[in-house]
């Protein structure tokens, strides 16, 4: 009799244990972004396609992201991302006063937001108007010459750490 008792205990409690492994795997993939989700999360450029001075816009996390390729009588910044022979101003396309979508004067060289005047140079640092702080410049890696947005790669980190020095 003793040894049905523990038969129908160790039987049991195996039983126990495979429902909980099943409900820990359950709750795992409920945890987990959706692959859509993952999927929004990078969006990849190809830069090489770009003239010098061409400003492209892309979509990233529906959000307006401004790549423009520097000619060579731009001037350069610490902000610059560098992808091979070529340099690239990358930032979040809305000002950071309250959220509105600078246009780029190509004349001026310089982001202009209409709704109050804020004005951004070339690299995206706030020079005019209410912006309290330039244009954001959003994660990013590169990949020979694909900016790969949403990723933090090292030239993101460098950047990050030169934001605000001279």
């Amino acid at each position: 009799m003793a040894s049905r008792r523990s038969f129908m205990g160790f039987t049991l409690g195996a039983a126990a244990a495979v429902g909980g492994v099943f409900t820990l795997v359950g709750m795992k993939k409920t945890w987990d972004p959706l692959p859509s989700v993952k999927a929004a999360g990078f969006t990849t450029v190809d830069l090489s396609p770009l003239a010098d001075g061409e400003l492209r816009t892309v979509e990233w996390r529906k959000k307006p992201i401004f790549i423009l390729k520097k000619s060579k009588d731009m001037e350069e910044s610490n902000t610059d991302v560098v992808a091979g022979d070529s340099r690239y101003t990358v930032v979040i396309g809305l000002c950071t006063h309250l959220g509105c979508i600078p246009a780029y004067h190509e004349k001026d060289k310089n982001f202009v937001c209409a709704c109050h005047g804020g004005v951004f140079d070339i690299n995206g640092k706030n020079m005019a108007g209410p912006p309290p702080t330039p244009l954001e410049i959003p994660p990013f890696a590169i990949d020979g010459t694909k900016l790969v947005l949403g990723e933090i790669g090292k030239e993101y980190e460098e950047i990050m750490k030169n934001v605000g020095k001279a």
